[in-house]
């Protein structure tokens, strides 16, 4: 009985050897709200919005959602989806880049197609921060909210009072979360406008690209650091501020960067790879690369777990020559690089390939979102380009139409619902995914803009009625065409 439980034992040293404990699961939503469409629209929302979700990718966060221009239907939409992903989450993060607004001591987020004719249509029309807030409460260790939604506010300046003594800030007022572990950083303090910039992004998010995923960087020193590079920037004219509290515990957005491992005596990495060997499965090949990435036995164990996965006996270590295993190189990291090693999967360093059906993905992907009619094939015909610049034209992209990428899928793929406008018929119009009929009331009539009409007065005349002896008949013009009676 011995004999069979020691190697077993060892069988479960090497398939367990090397796997990190689970990681936190850390979320972000990003959005950049700059077309706005009663407004000016911004210059920098949308890049500031881009730059700061490939900050999350790079930093390996499980789930990163990016979105741009978002109206009040679309935003309420991606912001329940998001609550619904942050049940599990240990970190949770949602930055904002836009018009924001304080009405009587509330905090608003604008989408792009608020129209804000009077201080109360801002409950209807306008996000409340309290809204934001309730998306990342789930999370258990960080909730995190970073508002670049500060600027001088357009509307504000036309919005009607309904009530004189209610008070319509400059920026967005103070707040204190109510929950512990909750931070909001506003790009300027409370009370206070931010500058957009006059580079492609603004102050604020430019001295959050700098420090929030430094490897390391406690989040409290992170914000610190962001807030002396704006104060700097500006000439002391606009200072970043932070809201709420963290406890005695060190938080830190992206893990430090683990040490380089040890070198391990070429004898115990030779035992080692015989132990695998012998399991010879993917899960074995895998955990000895793990538990020793670098070096000849590394290279020779990929080289088995690819043989294994075509189908190939592996090579029994005693039919290769060993040689000496050199040091392996480790550079070091530069303070401002984003070193994510320790938690990207194996196939981020390595250049991504093209799936065979490409093609087909991404013209399914931009069916999804209403861009692509009739049939998804596989090949990328007149139709499927036609789909895809459809997409740039409504999603302000620039793909190449001529073929499919990996770039454009993903584009497509990161929009929540539909982007292309859905095409109706004459006496129909688009209701969501659908076309339904367009009903008039009583007394009005389908116009020629597919839109109700009221109906036009009838024109009256009195011609002779002929054979009756001099009599009239009542006769009236409509539509161009003369009727009597």
């Amino acid at each position: 009985m011995r004999r069979l439980v020691a190697p077993l034992l060892m069988v479960l040293l090497v398939c367990c050897a090397g796997r990190p404990a689970l990681a936190d699961k850390r979320l972000a939503f990003v959005v950049g709200n700059s077309n706005y469409q009663n407004v000016v629209a911004l210059a920098n929302p949308a890049n500031d919005a881009g730059a700061i979700a490939d900050l999350f990718r790079k930093a390996a966060f499980d789930v990163v959602e990016s979105r741009r221009d978002l109206n009040n239907t679309d935003m309420r939409r991606a912001l329940r989806d998001f609550t619904e992903k942050t049940r599990d989450a240990d970190i949770a993060v949602i930055y904002y880049a836009g018009h924001g607004m304080e009405v009587d001591g509330t905090n608003y987020l604008i989408p792009v197609d608020a129209v804000l004719e009077r201080d109360t249509d801002a409950y209807d029309e306008a996000i409340a921060l309290d809204r934001i807030l309730q998306a990342i409460e789930p999370a258990k260790q960080l909730r995190l909210v970073i508002l670049d939604a500060c600027r001088d506010n357009p509307f504000v300046k036309s919005m009607k009072r309904t009530v004189a003594s209610r008070s319509l800030g400059r920026g967005l007022a103070g707040v204190e979360p109510s929950r512990p572990n909750t931070l909001i950083a506003f790009a300027a303090k409370g009370g206070s406008t931010a500058q957009d910039g006059d580079t492609r992004n603004s102050p604020f998010t430019t001295a959050l690209l700098k420090y929030l995923a430094t490897p390391g960087l406690e989040l409290g020193k992170a914000f610190r650091l962001v807030r002396d590079d704006v104060m700097n920037a500006t000439g002391n004219k606009q200072e970043p501020f932070v809201y709420g509290s963290l406890g005695g515990n060190d938080v830190v957005l992206v893990p430090a960067v683990a040490p380089a491992p040890v070198p391990v005596a070429n004898a115990d990495i030779r035992a080692d790879y015989e132990l695998a060997e012998r399991v010879s499965t993917r899960e074995a090949w895998d955990s000895f690369i793990a538990a020793h990435p670098n070096g000849f036995y590394a290279d020779l164990a990929r080289a088995q777990r690819n043989k294994l996965e075509r189908g190939r006996p592996p090579v029994p270590v005693a039919d290769v020559e060993v040689k000496p295993a050199s040091p392996p190189v480790v550079e070091q990291a530069k303070p401002a690089e984003v070193a994510v090693a320790s938690r990207a999967p194996a196939e981020t360093t390595q250049e991504r390939s093209l799936p065979p059906d490409l093609p087909r993905l991404l013209q399914a992907e931009l069916k999804r979102v209403g861009c692509k009619t009739g049939d998804v094939g596989g090949d990328w015909d007149a139709s499927a380009r036609r789909a895809l610049a459809a997409f740039n034209d409504n999603a302000g992209t620039k793909f190449d139409i001529k073929l499919a990428s990996l770039d454009a899928l993903d584009s497509v793929r990161a929009k929540a619902g539909r982007v292309c406008p859905l095409e109706c018929d004459r006496g129909f119009r688009a209701a969501g995914d659908a076309c339904v009929k367009i009903v008039c009331d009583e007394g009005y009539v389908l116009g020629a803009k597919n839109s109700c009409e009221k109906r036009p007065e009838r024109k009256a005349t009195t011609t002779p009625r002929r054979g009756t002896g001099g009599g009239g008949r009542h006769c009236f013009v409509y539509g161009g065409n003369s009727f009597c009676e």
